[in-house]
């Protein structure tokens, strides 16, 4: 059984979570062209190493932060998104 922690509830099997796709910052809607748009909607990075993604814990509807490795599958740390923006 994999267990993710969530930072509101605590450890939990990972069928209570759902995954909500990788954090990245959108383009300012005031100065982006049609290309930064296109690939903020549409290109997705295919990287193996360290990377941040939106959870939610579905009983309690909690959305938060996790660092995950994508090549190993280990969850490096979980977080509040009010702790700061992501590296």
């Amino acid at each position: 059984m994999k267990i993710l922690t969530c930072p509101m509830n605590g450890p939990r099997n990972i069928t209570e979570f759902q995954y909500l796709g990788p954090f990245r910052a959108m383009p300012d809607p005031d100065d982006a062209s049609d290309t930064d748009w296109a690939q903020y909607l549409f290109r997705a990075e295919n990287s193996r190493g360290p990377v941040v993604e939106w959870w939610r814990h579905t009983p309690s509807n909690y959305v938060f932060l996790a660092e995950r490795h994508l090549g190993t599958g280990d969850v490096i740390r979980t977080f509040d998104p009010s702790e700061g923006r992501p590296s």
